[in-house]
Order: structure tokens, then sequence, then C-alpha cells
């Protein structure tokens, strides 16, 4: 079994514990790993354009905003766009701040008809800490993972 299958297996096993509505949930590590692995997958990040401007970006990352900023409403075109920037068959993981929107985000392209849909548990930032902060346990930016400020 390749490397690739281990991970896929072990976040769809992750998925079905957790009951999850797509295809499978990754860690950060496992998502980065995958990506450089899985020529044809793509990372999907579902932040608002002032958190990718304000807090970082994954290079590389297709930017489809599942929310707008400051009023939280859902993007109508989420499913448009992400129609027109992927093909239907790309294996799909999606990010955001802390791993609920893009759970969401994956959750949806999942009954739109995207059949490889995978959630990033911890999200961007991770989990807050005891002081309530983010990005100091958890998350793509404190698992050294490639990322860069505008």
């Amino acid at each position: 079994m390749g490397r690739i299958t281990e991970i896929l297996s072990l976040a769809q096993s992750r998925a079905r514990e957790l009951k999850l509505p797509y295809e499978g949930a990754l860690t950060p590590r496992e998502a980065h790993e995958l990506m450089q692995l899985a020529p044809g997958a793509r990372l999907i990040d579902v932040r608002t354009k002032a958190e990718l401007d304000w807090v970082g970006r994954v290079p590389g990352a297709i930017e489809i905003e599942w929310q707008d900023y400051p009023g939280k409403h859902l993007n109508p075109h989420f499913l448009q766009t992400l129609k027109h920037s992927v093909m239907t068959e790309s294996l799909l993981v999606f990010l955001c701040r802390s791993g609920q929107r893009s759970s969401a985000a994956a959750k949806a392209a999942t009954e739109a008809g995207f059949p490889d849909c995978y959630n990033v548990l911890e999200g961007f930032e991770g989990d807050k800490d005891a002081n309530g902060q983010r990005n100091r346990s958890g998350g793509w930016r404190a698992s050294n993972l490639p990322w860069n400020q505008s």
C-alpha cells in the first residue's frame, strides 16, 4: 500500500468514526503530505479575504470564500465557483481557520457531486489555547507548514 492510500485510508476511517458526511478528515501534516504526493489534489481555502490578507495564505491554494466578512453571509456562488475552479473528479482538501467552515464546505461539495472531499482538522490557525488565542497549538501554521503573509 502506497503512502497516498495510507493517508486517505486513515482520513476515511476518521470520517466514519466521526460520522462525517464527506470522504475524510486529515491532520494538517497529512493534508500537506497528500498535496505533495497527489498531483491532482487541490487545496480549497474557504477563509474570508480579510483572513487571507491579515493572517496568511497557503501557497497554491484555491481561495473561495465560504462566508463573507464581516457579515458572515454564506457565499451564494461558492459551488458555482468551485465547479469552475476544479474538475469534479479531483481530490479536494478543504481548509479554514479552525476546521468548522471547511467541514461545511466539504459537506456541500459532496452533496453537489464532488466524490472526494476531505477536511483539514484544526484548520489554518488551530484551536484556541487557555488564553483564547490561536496559532499556538494545532493547525497548519503551528505545524510549520508552508504559508506566507500578504
